[in-house]
């Protein structure tokens, strides 16, 4: 398994390599996003839309837990599913049907639904060190 670490001082770095991400992504593909609250998971996944030419505000779909952007070179689908109780609710959303789309999925709070990701995605993982200060962000990003 491949791992890659990479280190961002600043939200315009970290939005930067989310940006990347988004031009470099194939249809089909899927990354999770493993971070505490305000890591930056969605400043990343704003800069992944971004790579993408999608030009309409991207927020965390913590709510509805699927927000679907069809406007970019490849359709982008982004969940939150911190508001999952169960791993059953993934089926009434159709999970299956984005996981294994002609677009790339973004899967925050990934860890709550472990036993249905697909065998091969990337894990992002955001951690903060408040001791390189405020900004800085430790992103390792690992293929299974």
């Amino acid at each position: 398994m491949e791992s890659t670490r990479i280190e961002t001082d600043s939200r315009e770095e970290t939005y930067a390599l989310g940006r990347r991400i988004g031009e470099q992504a194939k249809p089909g593909m899927v990354y999770t996003l493993v971070g505490d609250l305000g890591v930056g998971k969605t400043v990343l996944t704003q800069g992944v839309a971004a790579g993408l030419g999608i030009t309409g505000i991207v927020n965390s779909p913590t709510f509805t837990i699927l927000q679907v952007y069809d406007e970019g070179r490849i359709p982008f689908y982004h969940f939150d599913v911190y508001r999952i109780g169960d791993v059953s609710e993934m089926d009434e959303i159709g999970y299956e049907d984005y996981f294994y789309g002609n677009g790339i999925c973004f899967i925050e709070w990934a860890n709550l639904i472990e036993e249905i990701l697909p065998e091969h995605y990337t894990e992002i993982r955001i951690e903060k060190n408040l001791e390189k200060g405020m900004d800085y962000r430790l992103i390792t990003m690992t293929g299974f």
